[in-house]
C-alpha cells in the first residue's frame, strides 16, 4: 500500500504530515509510525502528525513521537500543521483546532505561524531547575557551556532519573544572552535525543526565565539549533495567559512511500 505524505519543518523540528480526513491511516500500528519517522529506513522525522476532520473546529491534530507512540502537545508540530492545513485549503489565515491538550488558536502569514499555547499556572521552582507543563512536561535548567555540552547523555540522565522516572520529561538547557534573549538546547523524550528545536520547550523556557526574574520582558527571543522562535505572554496573579509561540513553518517536500 502506498502512503502519500508531506514533510514540514519549523526551525529544524521536522514532521511527517498525513492528511487523514478520510480516516485511512492505521493509528494503532506503532511500528509503522516509527518506521516512517526512521531517518535511515523510512522518511525521517522528529514526529508524525495526522490532520483530521473535527465536527465543530477547523481540524484536529493527532501527534506521534518518533518512537511511534501518541504523545502530548508539540508546539512546532502544531505550527507546521497550521501551515499544512493552509496548503490543503482547509484554512486561510487563521485556525482553531483541537489537540490532545485542548483547543488552540493560530494565525498564518507567509511562512510565519503564531500558535496560542496553554495557560500555565503550575510552576515548580527547585534549587537547580524549574519544572512546568506547557502542553508537554519540561525540565528547565541553566548550562553555561551550552555549545560543547553533551545534551544526549545529560538529557537522558535527567529524563529517566528522579523525580521523573518512567513517565519522563523533556529537558531544556539554557544560556542567557541578554535580558530578552536566551539560547536553548532541548532533549526530547520519544525522540530520545536532541532536536534542533522544541516549541513547547522554548515556551517553557520563556516562562521559567520570567518566573526566575532573569527577564522582565513579556516577549522573549529563543535561539535554538535550528533558528529562532519568539514567545509572548501576559501575567495575571502569577498565572501565564495569552501565551503565543511564533516562528517559521516551512513545507519541505511531498512524496509517497
Amino acid at each position: 500500500m502506498q502512503q502519500t505524505f508531506y514533510k514540514y519543518q519549523g526551525t529544524g523540528n521536522d514532521f511527517v504530515m498525513i492528511d487523514n480526513r478520510q480516516q485511512t491511516f492505521n493509528k494503532k500500528d506503532t511500528k509503522h509510525i516509527a518506521f516512517l519517522c526512521d531517518r535511515r529506513f523510512g522518511i525521517g522525522a522528529d514526529g508524525l502528525i495526522l490532520l483530521e476532520n473535527h465536527p465543530d473546529l477547523d481540524f484536529k491534530m493527532v501527534y506521534y513521537n518518533a518512537d511511534g507512540n501518541e504523545s502530548t502537545m508539540c508546539g512546532n508540530g502544531g505550527r507546521c500543521l497550521v501551515a499544512f492545513a493552509n496548503y490543503l485549503g482547509v484554512i486561510k489565515d487563521k485556525a482553531v483546532f483541537e489537540a490532545i491538550d485542548g483547543l488552540h488558536h493560530a494565525t498564518i502569514e507567509n511562512d510565519i505561524v503564531k500558535l496560542q499555547m496553554l495557560d500555565v499556572d503550575a510552576i515548580e521552582k527547585h534549587e537547580n531547575y524549574v519544572f512546568l507543563n506547557t502542553g508537554s512536561p519540561h525540565h528547565v535548567q541553566f548550562e553555561d557551556f551550552i555549545n560543547d555540552f553533551d545534551i544526549k547523555t545529560k538529557g537522558a540522565e535527567i529524563r529517566y532519573g528522579e523525580p521523573y522516572n518512567e513517565a519522563g520529561t523533556n529537558v531544556n538547557f539554557v544560556k542567557k544572552i541578554s535580558n530578552d534573549t536566551f539560547r536553548v538546547r532541548t532533549y526530547e523524550r520519544g525522540v530520545e535525543d536532541e532536536t534542533l528545536s522544541c516549541g513547547t520547550g522554548v515556551t517553557a523556557v520563556a516562562i521559567a526565565m520570567h518566573v526566575l526574574k532573569e527577564t522582565n520582558e513579556n516577549c522573549i527571543t529563543l535561539k535554538v539549533e535550528g533558528g529562532e522562535l519568539k514567545v509572548s505572554f501576559d501575567v495575571q496573579d502569577g498565572s501565564y495567559k495569552n501565551v503565543w509561540l511564533m516562528g517559521p513553518a516551512n513545507f519541505v517536500y511531498k512524496g509517497t512511500i
